[in-house]
């Protein structure tokens, strides 16, 4: 059973500035997380309550997770660098 998934303004400002190409690989990955939201490479982030991120290449979804309502919100998208957590 998917997820539903909420995606945080943030996030979709981010999807806005990327080429085709970038915007179908995370459109993938978001689907990945909507049918399994721990699968793949998932880690909490030390410092936070309940906050994950998701590693596919040079790309991390940062994403929060309400067990109850079957929800993910994806508080942002970001290519990796060394300010982005």
């Amino acid at each position: 059973m998917k997820w539903g998934l909420v995606i945080a303004n943030r996030a979709k400002r981010h999807q806005r500035r990327l080429s085709i190409e970038e915007r179908l690989q995370i459109d993938r990955a978001l689907s990945e997380i909507s049918d399994d939201p721990l699968a793949g490479d998932v880690k909490f982030l030390r410092g936070t309550r309940g906050v994950l991120r998701r590693r596919f290449g040079d790309w991390r979804i940062i994403f929060e997770i309400d067990r109850a309502k079957r929800i993910i919100l994806i508080v942002d998208v970001t290519r990796r660098a060394s300010h982005t957590y």
